[in-house]
């Protein structure tokens, strides 16, 4: 399951370039941080139920943030 965090940690790295290479700081700053924790986290050696623990909620706190950026923060149309 260690494994798993690190792929996770990879495409979150490759997401972080992309958007730097992008011009985009904020997304770019975020994926960073995402990959930082799942380094982290993935050198631990957790049980797996402890992995799994904490990809639920790192999945519910990715959507509760991504819910309440759309909702409240996102402008509908602006840039286009």
């Amino acid at each position: 399951m260690d494994r798993v965090f690190r792929m996770l940690a990879f495409w979150t790295g490759i997401f972080a370039v992309m958007f730097y290479t992008g011009d985009m700081m904020v997304p770019a700053v975020l994926s960073l941080i995402q990959t930082v924790f799942f380094l982290t986290v993935s050198y631990l050696k957790l049980s797996e139920r402890t992995y799994m623990y904490l990809f639920g909620a790192y999945l519910t706190v990715f959507i509760v943030g991504y819910t309440w950026y759309s909702e409240f923060i996102l402008v509908p149309g602006f840039g286009s």
